[in-house]
């Protein structure tokens, strides 16, 4: 296989013509369609010229008696071969129309699933803007890549060997020429574009990817610029971005300018060959009036065809590179992919047991765990403490196996998670965060996410429990309003009590809270707090704490440091330890509240 020695990909051409193809292969009966219904509408444009040059012989008086009998049967024959182009043309695009939507459509949601079963740490590493940017584009380049290959590439070749065959035919030398002036053109086209205007046009789209990240970054935290008074300082780092991405693209243009230039000169070249050619043979008594017209119609459509085809080259150049990247990341491995025998999981108790696990980040040197062995029993809840980088989040993150151990394993209720469908693991674990995330969609839907198909009544009893009834039903719209990007319409307060209704409804046997009430005020704390203590009935509980607080009612608090436990214990316990951690963090949080009091 070819490889792109620079990237490592796989060469473009080859990586996303196979794409492609793999694409089409789905609907087989529809690319035989278009691609016959093309080729007939070409034969008969092919054979148009000779039937001009049989209608200048018989005006002429060339044609012997009855002319005007022949002039007719000319006119007549290409009026059919005319017909038939137009019918023929007109197949080939309504059929490609449904065949290049269909294959849109499976390309989008194909990369959309995969996008959505990609690593935490891709999408970690990736601007939301600017993977649109590259599925977009990547979209419209296989419309263009489909109507290059099946509408303008398909019919060029078919006149190209059909006419240089036709005029070989009845003069070598005429065939020779156009055949050597067509390869010289196709040559010096192909080797234009892909070693002189591609690698500029991969560039110019490299920086067209990061101009989309740039502006979604940029409109994603309008809050924050509005806060801190930084649109100027935006305007100029997009205006850093555009010129960067202003040159790279004038190169990438420029060239194929430059290119365009050549191919010109090229058919210039060969049009007076075979002009020069034609009289010569008609000066020699070799071709008559009508054979000058036959070969002069049919190098004015040859010289047509030659010249689309560079801009045919050239548009498949540019979808190629268009499509590099959506084909990239369709080759991305998912990171924690489900195994083949994985079954669905099926919770009772609740129980989580870590067995020697151990588990490190990619590019780290060192792991995080080492031979990490706990167990949680079913119902128990649980508060994680420590400094930030003590492993706690990583712990969580572990259970919902967003990552894979490097060793060991992770049970629950004795099932190993990395043999279970990560979907069915997930509806086993309802998650509130800290930084809770809502889509722009109606209230209603956000809740009712976690158990599709609810009832408005179920949805309604879920945002009670959570203290999140009154005030939706202050909203305009209630439960159909609309909550905006990310649930920026919404308070901090209100966004955690939809979160925890959320959790309510999903009804799940294990429960992680991300310290739920940080950061709120006063009454909109108690009221969460309320929410989460019956949200915590009868659930398995893991609970990271940043406010000890909040774990003072945990049957077990488990002290984090460096990928360890180093404490475990109930809240009093932990504080009649004289040189305990957990009371060193204790004291410090309370004199660090005392102090803010004073002040």
């Amino acid at each position: 296989m070819s490889h792109d020695t620079q990237t490592g990909r796989r060469e473009p051409f080859r990586a996303v013509l196979g794409f492609t193809f793999k694409h089409w292969a789905r609907q087989p009966g529809q690319v035989a369609w278009v691609a016959g219904v093309t080729i007939a509408a070409t034969l008969a444009e092919l054979f148009t010229p000779v039937y001009a040059g049989r209608l200048v012989d018989a005006v002429s008086g060339t044609a012997g008696s009855g002319g005007t009998e022949a002039a007719l049967g000319a006119l007549g024959a290409m009026m059919v071969l005319a017909a038939i182009m137009v019918v023929g043309r007109h197949f080939a695009f309504t059929g490609i129309t449904t065949m290049t939507l269909r294959t849109m459509s499976d390309v989008s949601q194909e990369a959309f699933a995969r996008l959505q079963r990609f690593s935490t740490d891709w999408h970690a590493n990736n601007f939301a803007g600017s993977t649109v940017r590259k599925i977009t584009r990547g979209m419209w380049a296989l419309d263009l890549l489909s109507d290059t290959v099946l509408i303008a590439l398909l019919p060029s070749l078919v006149i190209l060997l059909g006419m240089t065959a036709v005029l070989a035919w009845h003069w070598p030398a005429m065939g020779l020429v156009v055949a050597l002036g067509a390869l010289a053109y196709i040559g010096l086209t192909l080797a234009l574009s892909l070693r002189f205007v591609a690698p500029a046009a991969r560039l110019g789209n490299a920086w067209d990817t990061r101009l989309g990240g740039a502006l979604a970054d940029a409109i994603t935290c309008n809050p924050v610029v509005k806060a801190y008074g930084g649109e100027a300082r935006e305007d100029l780092r997009l205006a850093t971005v555009v010129s960067k991405w202003s040159l790279r693209t004038q190169r990438a243009w420029l060239r194929g300018t430059w290119s365009g230039t050549g191919q010109n000169v090229v058919l210039l070249v060969l049009r007076a060959a075979v002009i020069g050619l034609v009289i010569w043979l008609w000066a020699n008594g070799q071709a008559s009036p009508g054979d000058v017209a036959f070969v002069l119609t049919a190098y004015a459509v040859v010289h047509g065809y030659l010249r689309d085809v560079g801009q045919h080259v050239h548009n498949l150049q540019r979808s190629v590179n268009d499509m590099e990247e959506l084909v990239w990341m369709h080759d991305l491995p998912y990171g924690v992919p489900d195994r083949k025998s994985a079954v669905d999981m099926s919770v009772t108790a609740g129980e989580i047991a870590f067995e020697d696990v151990t588990f490190h980040y990619g590019g780290h040197h060192d792991p995080l765990y080492r031979d990490f062995s706990l167990t949680i029993r079913g119902g128990e809840k649980v508060g994680l403490v420590g400094r930030s980088g003590s492993g706690k989040t990583t712990f969580v993150k572990l259970v919902q196996r967003l990552y894979d151990v490097t060793a060991g394993r992770i049970a629950i209720d004795g099932q190993d998670i990395a043999d279970v469908t990560q979907a069915s693991l997930r509806q086993q674990i309802a998650i509130v965060q800290q930084e809770p995330v809502l889509f722009h969609r109606s209230l209603a839907e956000n809740i009712a996410y976690g158990r599709p198909g609810a009832s408005l009544a179920q949805v309604e009893q879920a945002a009670k429990l959570a203290n999140a009834h009154e005030f939706i039903m202050r909203l305009p719209k209630g439960y159909a309003t609309l909550v905006g990007e990310r649930g920026i319409k919404l308070s901090g307060g209100e966004r955690q009590r939809v979160a925890l209704a959320r959790a309510f409804l999903a009804d799940a046997p294990i429960l992680i809270l991300d310290e739920a009430t940080s950061s709120l005020d006063s009454e909109s704390e108690a009221l969460i707090q309320q929410a989460i203590e019956r949200l915590m009935e009868g659930r398995t509980t893991i609970v990271i704490a940043h406010r000890l607080s909040t774990v003072r009612a945990m049957d077990r608090i488990l002290v984090f440091d460096r990928g360890r436990v180093i404490e475990e214990g109930p809240h009093e316990a932990l504080l009649t330890r004289q040189d305990g951690a957990y009371r060193a963090l204790f004291e410090k949080q309370v004199s660090e509240l005392a102090k803010g009091l004073a002040a």
